[in-house]
C-alpha cells in the first residue's frame, strides 16, 4: 500500500530543499553586503532558516528515513506520516515568512518559495491518501 508517487516525491524534496537552504543562505550573506540589512533582523532571519532546516530533517525522517526505509511510507505506518504532516505545518509557516516578511525579497526568493510550497502542498496531498489508504 505505500505511494510511489509520495516516495519519489520525499526523494526530490530532500535534494530540492539542500538546493533551497544554500541558495536562500547565499541570498541572505548577499543582501545583508549589498543592500542596508538591520543588524537586528540578520541574526532573526538566519536563525529561522537554521530552524526551517532542522524541521525539514525531522519531516523527511518521520516520512521516509534516507539510511533504513524504516519509517513513515515504506513501513505503511499511519503515525510517522502523521507527525510528519504536522511537521509540514511549520515548514510552511516557514516558507510563507521568507516568501512574504522577511526584510527583503527578491524575486529569487519568490521562485524558490514557491517551488517549495507546492512540493508541501502535493507532498500533503498524497500523505492524506497514503494514511488513508493504511487506515
Amino acid at each position: 500500500l505505500s505511494s510511489v508517487p509520495l516516495q519519489i516525491l520525499f526523494y526530490i524534496n530532500g535534494i530540492y530543499y539542500i538546493f533551497y537552504f544554500l541558495a536562500t543562505l547565499a541570498m541572505i550573506v548577499y543582501k545583508s553586503q549589498v543592500f542596508s540589512y538591520p543588524d537586528d533582523f540578520l541574526a532573526p532571519d538566519l536563525a529561522l532558516l537554521f530552524i526551517m532546516a532542522i524541521l525539514e530533517v525531522l519531516r523527511l525522517y518521520f516520512a521516509f528515513c534516507f539510511l533504513r526505509g524504516s519509517k513513515g511510507n515504506l513501513t505503511e505506518e499511519e503515525a510517522p506520516l502523521g507527525l510528519s504532516l504536522v511537521i509540514t505545518v511549520g515548514s510552511v509557516i516557514l516558507s510563507v515568512y521568507f516568501l512574504v516578511w522577511q526584510t527583503y525579497v527578491l524575486k529569487a526568493d519568490v521562485i524558490i518559495n514557491a517551488v517549495l510550497l507546492f512540493t508541501y502542498g502535493l507532498g500533503s496531498v498524497l500523505q492524506v491518501i497514503a494514511i488513508a489508504a493504511f487506515v
